[in-house]
Parts: C-alpha cells; structure tokens; sequence
C-alpha cells in the first residue's frame, strides 16, 4: 500500500496548478449514445486535438440521480465536478467518457421497472461503453468511478481488460455497514428497526410492509436492487485485481470516510492511496468543519476542483 504523506499532499495542493498548465491542450466534444434496453444511453466523449492515440477515461457517476456533470436532480443548481475533471483531463492530454445513466438526463426514457432493476445492471452498461470505446479504436482505457461508481468499476474491471482503475471516493465497505453508519443518528427505534431491515436484506429476505418514516429507503419496490448492492464487498473485488489501482479520498468527505479508502489500499496492497486535504465528496476545497459549508460546495459551479486531484490522476495514467 502506496500512501502519500499529508505535507506531500500539501505541496501538490499548493503547486499542482503550476506543473498543470504546461500542455493545456484544446480539445473536442462529442455527444454519444449506445444502444441499451429498452433506449439508449447518452454521454459525451472529450478527446484532446491532434492525439490520436490519446489514453481515454471512462467516468461513472454516483449513486441517484446524478448526470453526466456530476449534477444531481435532487439539489438546487449544479457543481459540474465531473465536467471540470473531464476538462481538466482533456487539457493534459488524456481523452474521458461520461455518460448519464439509465433514467436520468438525457437517459431518462432508459428505464426499466424500478422492481426489475439490480446492481448489476450498472456495470453491464459501463461495459457497454467500454465496448464502443474499444470499437473507436481506444488500446489506453482507465475507468475512474465515483463514489458508488467506484463499486461500478470495480465490477467492471472484473470482465475488461483495462490498463488501470481509479477509485474516486468510493466506499470501502459493502453498502449495508455504510448505511447502518449513515442511519446511526437516527431515533433510538427507528435506528434498531433501520438495522434489523438491513440485516434482512443483506441475508436475501425481503421486507413485506417497511415502517412509514422508513419507506423511502426500504420501499419493496427498490430491495431487489438492495439485496444485489449487498452482496458486493469492494474490498475483495479489488483484492482481485492485477491492474494498476488509484485510490483517491479527500479527508472533507461527509459522504464517505478516510477509513474506506484505507480498507481498499490494504486489501490490493499495490495500489496508489492518495489522502487529499482538505478535498470533499465532490473533489472541491473545503477549509471549514461546518457541514453546511461543505455542502454549499454541491451548489455552487464557480469552485473548481481541486488541483491536486487532477495532479494524482494524470501522474498514475501516464
């Protein structure tokens, strides 16, 4: 396990604006889509002018309604972080694919029944798009997943033969231990009852009637799809890999914690684990512990993320 120091972290941080505004390539955007049931998925592939053999970024999104741009339906105004990634790659020379996912933006007529939906189905169209890819003519091919992409790719990188894996945030954990920490602030009876639901969909037994202040989460429509998710420990799925492995956190994260990014980096003791100060869920700076600091960033296009981010990424693809 390859671990940079925080003061090592600090100078990146402090110069890694410097070291990446050497190439700051012009680049070209195309709008995509392939073929999927029962619709098609849309992205856009950023490929830098006049690199033909450019090295391509697969970028998977996280969990819900989030787009393309790493905007999310469910908050007011957007944040573009994985737009300004995909820019930010592009100007360095490295091609990148992002993609809405099924039922959302572009996507929105992809959808099947929620009741139909598992976890799987997210890395079979990831696979999609590493086929299509491929069929342009990409040999150079990274996935970069975030937060519960990274489980997405992780997934995928069981079946592709890509050159390298990037954990952007993603949980460490199987996704019950991170709900039952996510719940834990929650009423003494609704947590116990919370925790007793999880216990029963991580053994396959699904809930007949959810309580009501608990029905968004555990709705029957949606535990087929749990019950998948829990199967999947991201740890021993990236203990399997022989790839080169990136593993990227920021100690800002109210989302997920230093810990999950550890409990991958000792399991593939060959990965690159880079603990980013000061670096939220969503790669922008935050220097204040108030949380609704740190979420104004969710909302707010004119941060940038961070530098150091871009400087971990384009040093592990090239």
């Amino acid at each position: 396990m390859q671990i940079s120091t925080r003061v090592y972290a600090l100078f990146i941080v402090l110069f890694a604006g410097t070291q990446l505004q050497a190439q700051n390539l012009a680049y070209k955007a195309d709008t995509t889509s392939v073929s999927v049931y029962p619709g098609r998925l849309y992205g856009t592939l950023f490929h830098p002018n006049n690199l033909e053999e450019a090295p391509v970024v697969l970028i998977i999104a996280g969990s819900g309604p989030t787009d393309r741009d790493g905007n999310s339906a469910l908050l007011p105004g957007k944040n573009n972080s994985l737009l300004q990634l995909a820019e930010a790659l592009a100007q360095q020379g490295i091609a990148s694919l992002r993609y809405d996912k099924r039922g959302v933006a572009q996507s929105a007529k992809a959808i099947q029944r929620e009741e139909s939906l598992v976890f799987e189905q997210n890395s079979a169209d990831a696979r999609v798009w590493l086929q299509w890819l491929f069929e342009k003519g990409y040999r150079r091919i990274y996935v970069a997943g975030h937060s519960e992409g990274s489980l997405v790719a992780l997934q995928v990188a069981q079946h592709f033969p890509l050159s390298g894996l990037i954990s952007l945030a993603g949980a460490g954990r199987p996704i019950q231990e991170v709900l039952r920490e996510q719940l834990s602030n929650l009423p003494a009876n609704l947590k116990n009852t919370a925790n007793e639901y999880l216990d029963s969909l991580s053994a396959g037994k699904r809930i007949a009637q959810p309580a009501l202040p608990l029905l968004s989460l555990f709705r029957p429509s949606v535990q087929g799809y749990m019950i998948s998710w829990m199967q999947l420990d991201p740890a021993k799925l990236i203990a399997s890999l022989t790839i080169p492995s990136l593993i990227l956190q920021g100690d800002k994260d109210l989302q997920v914690q230093v810990i999950d990014a550890e409990r991958l980096a000792i399991a593939s003791p060959k990965a690159n684990l880079h603990v980013i100060p000061t670096m939220n869920h969503i790669f922008k700076a935050v220097v204040s512990d108030n949380p609704q600091e740190n979420l104004s960033t969710y909302s707010d296009p004119s941060k940038p993320v961070m530098p150091a981010l871009i400087q971990y990424l384009v040093a592990f693809i090239r």
